[in-house]
């Protein structure tokens, strides 16, 4: 029996010691809540008596209860005494009772297995006798399948013997028609006798009624070469008679069939041979008309003479076409082999067309049932039609028309392709190069004739601001692209269309190169550039100094905004070439069809014309730069209105960007391109400008500051500026601005500070800039006009303290630049009392008021 500690006991036992008693692991402790759930603070495992106790006694007066609630305690104490003894007791027998029940269990468990044994004995018993009691009627029922199985096989070979007799009279007298019931009959009762052939009498029969199947096909081919043996193609014998012997024929073998037909085909075709042998001159293609004009008389003769004779399902018009098909193409391309120099396009095309239409015209009449294989004859894509559309883009679809050719799709099954498609016409493919090379010679003539008027006429529309002008030849040249790519795929999908686009490639490159890199506006630095296998030499248009380039007129600046629209255009169409291409070609071809080469010469037409641009407006602006290098900023007495080479710059960017946004307002992504390229140039030559302007005074540095904020809120403006719409400027575009004319800002604020104490002029040159090249630095120690001997105390400062360099990784860069950008943005718009002197207060509050 388990001990019981006593309330006295308690006395005995430290604190640490009851909590270890008390505490159960946290799974324990889940289990006993959720079979014992209880309310009781005194139940709780983090159970705190100090604050049971004040609850109990929230007062002093409540202390005078303190004997009843000992009492209480006492009485739960005791109580829960009894039931752990209680407990304790119980369990003492709790062992004795499951071995009880357990022997038990075991001994039902022997007494019901005993019952089973017992039930599956007397089950077995009643099979067996179910089955003494059935033996007989088993042998009965066999018995009786075995007879009716007996009578039904002696009824069935009753009729077959008796029916090969009649069939061999029937056959002897020519009487076709009740032959043809009989055999069909005979056969059909053969096929209960195949799990016979072992018996020889059998076998004998089968060999019987096979003799008479051969005998009978012979026979029946024999009456039709004698019946057509005469002249005039009209059969001599019974007509009744070979209608009938057709009937026998749909029984027989279907050899019996495919030879009769082959022999009448043959024989009605023996006429065609003779007229259009290789060696007649109207086997030539220029008379392939003729051809198609014998068979259908032919034909119309034929069904006339012989339209009752042979049954329907035979199918007798379109095995003579499918025959004349693969005549026409083999003799076709036998002489085509022979006469090669003597096929022109022009001829060629003739041919192909005549010979799709004729193709077409068996596809509607017949259904194509009587070839072997559709997998024989090429795939033929079919044409679409030339719709007209509001775009000059030859590869888009209208709305409506796309819409219409879903509902279409959901609505109708794609038409089958006709196996007549390409039956005769793939003859041609082997030749169809002659028809690459005629389109290869009309694009040159049709690039020719492109530059002739482009010099003849100019550009249109050029005086309006049409929003983006595109040369109209491009339009014409991809119209012309997909009317040769649909006419191609019409002859073949194969190896001539994958030509095609070879050809295709080397005109767009030749597009690419005459009507849009020669036409660019010539200038003195790119005259000497020539061109490369990838496009443009742009080498020359990268120099740094753009002043010797002559300015653009408003007519030139027009013509290379048209250049950039249309290679956009060339570009996008270009793309939507290769996707048509690859659509038209077969798929294992799919994957050489790649204009990516071309799409990169357009490319770098769009580069090229957007830095022709950008440095036009450069070249606008470097007299003005120049300009402000001259003032002599070291006695500028007062600060006033930005200075006039400032106005020079605005006025220039207002007379050129509104020109470039409106010829570029359908190529809105290169406008924004040319923007951020401009700035990314204009500012860093900006900033070097400023550097020399040297030396400057405080008075200089606050107006070459109040020119400097002044230039950046030009900059901000410059996509929108001059527009009448109102456009927010894209947020990488004011980054750019943001942090580089940063940076000018803060090289004229270190400037104007004083540069005593020294360490205190090279802090502050480090917080402001961020800037750790020695280059820099001494820049603007030139500017603030100091000695050589203090420039070189302020050198070996700046090199003591300026930071070390970051790591060369991207990320930290791009993590550094923006920082850095941050903190002087910061700086302008809250400037720190320490650093700026009243002056500079001055300054800022002269910046707000203009503004």
């Amino acid at each position: 029996m388990a001990a019981i500690i006593d309330e006295d006991d308690f006395d005995l036992i430290d604190d640490d010691h009851l909590k270890d008693l008390l505490a159960f692991p946290l799974e324990v402790q889940q289990a006993i809540d959720q079979v014992l759930p209880s309310n009781d603070p005194l139940d709780r495992p983090d159970f705190n008596a100090v604050e049971y106790i004040n609850q109990l006694f929230p007062t002093e007066q409540s202390l005078a209860n303190i004997d009843d609630v000992v009492s209480r305690m006492r009485l739960k104490i005791h109580r829960l005494d009894d039931d752990i003894r209680r407990v304790v007791r119980g369990q003492t027998n709790a062992g004795q009772d499951g071995r009880e029940a357990l022997e038990e269990a075991q001994k039902a468990i022997q007494e019901l297995f005993k019952r089973i044994k017992d039930i599956k004995e007397k089950a077995e018993q009643s099979e067996t006798m179910v089955k003494e009691i059935t033996r007989d009627i088993k042998q009965l029922d066999h018995a009786k399948r075995h007879l009716t199985s007996s009578i039904t096989t002696l009824n069935h070979l009753h009729m077959l013997v008796g029916g090969v007799d009649s069939l061999e009279s029937l056959i002897r007298r020519r009487q076709y028609r009740e032959a043809a019931n009989l055999l069909q009959g005979v056969i059909n009762v053969m096929e209960h006798f195949d799990k016979y052939m072992s018996i020889p009498q059998i076998r004998q029969l089968a060999d019987r009624v096979k003799h008479i199947q051969m005998e009978v096909g012979q026979q029946i081919i024999a009456d039709f070469e004698e019946a057509f043996s005469g002249q005039g193609g009209k059969p001599l014998g019974p007509y009744a008679l070979l209608t009938e012997a057709c009937l026998v024929l749909n029984v027989l073998d279907p050899k019996y069939k495919r030879d009769l037909l082959k022999w009448f085909v043959k024989l009605q075709l023996q006429e065609y041979l003779v007229l259009f042998h290789e060696n007649q001159d109207v086997a030539w293609l220029d008379k392939i008309d003729r051809r198609y004009a014998w068979i259908k008389r032919s034909l119309v003769e034929c069904e006339e003479k012989f339209g009752r004779l042979f049954p329907s399902e035979w199918e007798v018009s379109e095995r003579m076409c499918v025959e004349f098909c693969n005549i026409t193409r083999e003799e076709l391309a036998k002489i085509m082999a022979k006469r090669a120099s003597e096929i022109e396009v022009k001829l060629l095309l003739f041919a192909i067309q005549r010979t799709m239409n004729f193709e077409a015209l068996l596809a509607k009449r017949f259904t194509g049932s009587t070839l072997q294989s559709e997998d024989k004859t090429p795939d033929s894509v079919a044409a679409t039609p030339d719709v007209e559309n509001l775009s000059t883009n030859p590869f888009e679809m209208d709305d409506d028309e796309e819409t219409q050719e879903k509902a279409e799709i959901k609505t109708v099954a794609k038409p089958k392709i006709s196996p007549f498609n390409g039956i005769i016409s793939k003859c041609f493919e082997v030749h169809l190069q002659i028809y690459i090379d005629a389109q290869g010679r009309n694009l040159a003539e049709l690039i020719d004739k492109f530059v002739m008027d482009f010099k003849a006429s100019g550009l249109p529309k050029i005086e309006g601001e049409d929003g983006g002008t595109i040369l109209p030849s491009c339009a014409d040249l991809f119209v012309y692209y997909k009317k040769c790519m649909v006419q191609c795929s019409q002859l073949s999908t194969g190896t001539p269309l994958l030509s095609l686009t070879s050809t295709f490639q080397k005109y767009l490159r030749e597009y690419a190169i005459k009507l849009l890199i020669n036409n660019l506006p010539k200038t003195s630095t790119s005259s000497s550039g020539g061109l490369t296998a990838g496009g443009l030499n742009i080498s020359s248009l990268l120099k740094d100094t753009p002043s010797d380039i002559p300015k653009f007129t408003e007519y030139e600046q027009r013509l290379v905004c048209c250049i950039l629209c249309t290679a956009d255009y060339c570009l996008e169409t270009t793309q939507q070439l290769e996707d048509k291409l690859k659509e038209k070609v077969d798929s294992s071809l799919a994957e050489k069809i790649v204009l990516s080469g071309e799409m990169d010469v357009y490319h770098n037409v769009i580069s090229s014309c957007i830095q022709l641009l950008v440095q036009d407006l450069e070249a606008s602006c470097e007299p003005a730069l120049i300009a402000m290098n001259k003032i002599n900023w070291s006695i500028v007495e007062t600060v006033g209105d930005q200075s006039g080479y400032v106005t020079a710059i605005t006025t220039h960017i207002k007379q050129v960007v509104p020109v470039i946004r409106d010829n570029l307002a359908s190529a809105r992504k290169y406008y924004t391109q040319y923007c951020i390229k401009f700035v990314n140039s204009f500012i860093p030559r900006f900033i070097n400008h400023t550097f020399k302007c040297k030396p400057v005074s405080t008075v200089g540095a606050e107006q070459l500051l109040l020119d400097t904020h002044s230039l950046k809120t030009v900059l901000l403006d410059l996509p929108s500026i001059g527009s009448t719409v109102g456009r927010k400027a894209p947020v990488s575009y004011t980054k750019i601005v943001v942090k580089g004319m940063t940076k000018a800002e803060m090289i004229l604020k270190v400037v104007m500070s004083p540069h005593d104490p020294p360490q205190a002029f090279v802090d502050n040159y480090i917080k402001l800039i961020a800037d750790i090249d020695t280059a820099s630095f001494q820049k603007v120690l030139e500017m603030k006009g100091l000695k050589r001997s203090e420039q070189s105390t302020m050198l070996e400062i700046f090199r003591q303290r300026a930071p070390a360099p970051p790591p060369p990784t991207p990320t930290s860069t791009e993590k550094t630049n923006t920082n850095t950008s941050t903190t002087t943005t910061s700086q302008i718009l809250r400037p720190n009392p320490e650093q700026e002197s009243s002056r500079i207060k001055r300054l800022e509050k002269l910046i707000k008021k203009r503004l």
